[in-house]
């Protein structure tokens, strides 16, 4: 990769961090779609997209706990079943072609549930919603799975349904999202070393693991900050089809159009 190339990519992880920061997420999903055309090491591809998607919510998950949106008692049952089964996810190798099929079709769907809450929410006053507490181990393990399979953290999964279903107030589900991507990255890792696919060029991916650590500090100061994140993610979710459909059409089903 030459410098200028580089320089664009990490412009690119900037903008894509602060967006998504800005709205609870890690970005994972992008990171993914981008690297797919910029790298050809698939398993680089998947480490580089789960660490970028580490250092963002690290400090997403720092500033909701200081400013006492963490709730650990909506945290904690997600993720509780969600770090094993994105750790079993993780660890199986895909076929590029299979790998790409499922992410672009997560990114499909995922962009279509953001884009509907986030028109929903215009229009609606936020109110909380009592759930049984089995339903929380279902959507946690089954989210954790699908993360480990395709390399990202979940949380642009997980917030779409729970703004959905009305789990909690929009800002909690934030705060819960980015705890959520934190711990499935962490477990994604974990998989990727058990399974010996850990791969990493380590100059550019330090430069672009540094562009997301200043993008994401950006967004999620943003939203903190009251900057109302609707518009952000709609826009998010318009980049997520977009990129989702161009992730299952050409890597996924190898069509050229």
């Amino acid at each position: 990769m030459t410098n200028p190339e580089l320089i664009w990519l990490a412009l690119a992880f900037f903008v894509i961090a602060l967006l998504y920061a800005s709205a609870g997420f890690g970005g994972g999903s992008s990171y993914l779609a981008i690297l797919s055309l910029s790298f050809t090491e698939f398993y680089e591809i998947r480490t580089l997209a789960l660490l970028c998607n580490l250092v963002v919510v690290s400090g997403s998950v720092w500033l909701f706990y200081r400013k006492g949106y963490l709730d650990w008692k909506l945290c904690i049952p997600f993720t509780l079943a969600s770090i094993p089964m994105a750790y079993i996810g993780a660890s199986f190798r895909l076929e590029e072609s299979l790998f790409f099929g499922i992410l672009g079709s997560a990114l499909i769907v995922s962009s279509l549930a953001l884009g509907y809450q986030s028109l929903r929410q215009q229009f609606s006053e936020p109110r909380k919603h009592r759930y049984a507490r089995i339903l929380t181990y279902v959507l946690g393990g089954a989210i954790g799975m699908l993360s480990g399979l395709v390399g990202i953290g979940g949380g642009i999964f997980l917030a779409p349904v729970l703004n959905h279903l009305r789990w909690d107030l929009p800002i909690k589900i934030a705060a819960l999202a980015s705890f959520f991507i934190l711990v499935n990255s962490i477990s994604g890792i974990a998989g990727l070393l058990t399974a010996g696919t850990f791969s990493l060029t380590w100059l550019p991916a330090l430069a672009l693991i540094l562009a997301v650590l200043a993008g994401g500090q950006i967004g999620i100061r943003l939203t903190l900050n009251r900057l109302t994140a609707q518009g952000i993610r709609l826009v998010t979710a318009v980049l997520v089809l977009v990129v989702g459909v161009r992730v299952l059409f050409i890597n996924g089903l190898g069509l050229n159009f």
